[in-house]
């Protein structure tokens, strides 16, 4: 059973593609962890594109944050770079793509998503979110 007590966990990472496996399996012992093994397959596949994408297409160090809150897990990927991430594909044009196929499978398998710039400190960055219900450990992504 999900505690009911908040928690939270940051994984710092470096600008290396090797860090989204690293992110991935430990998210997954984080979820086991904690008793929301219902989610773990959804939210790795979630992860693993937020952290892709804060690797792949920025040059500095990166951050996966990891949060439950009421029955919301929440996944963030951090990254040094301000600029908006690049706005999903629609569903339909994505089985075409080689590339850029991230975002649009964080919008379908979420059940909610977005972005915010940071500023804390004179640091600047953004991070990219996704929220998961603890009811979608029974549903899964939609089409």
């Amino acid at each position: 059973m999900p505690e009911n007590e908040p928690w939270e966990y940051c994984l710092y990472i470096p600008n290396d593609l090797r860090a989204v496996t690293i992110g991935r399996r430990t998210l997954r012992l984080i979820l086991t962890m904690h008793g929301l093994i219902g989610l773990v397959d959804v939210a790795e596949l979630l992860a693993t594109e937020l952290v892709s994408n804060a690797v792949r297409h920025t040059k500095g160090p990166a951050a996966l944050r990891v949060r439950w809150s009421a029955g919301v897990l929440r996944i963030g990927a951090w990254d040094a770079d301000p600029e908006p991430p690049e706005p999903p594909v629609p569903l339909e044009q994505v089985a075409d793509l080689e590339e850029g196929r991230g975002l649009a499978l964080v919008r379908s398998c979420a059940d909610l998503w977005g972005w915010q710039p940071l500023a804390r400190g004179g640091n600047r960055g953004k991070v990219v979110w996704c929220e998961l219900a603890a009811v979608q450990a029974t549903v899964g992504c939609s089409a």
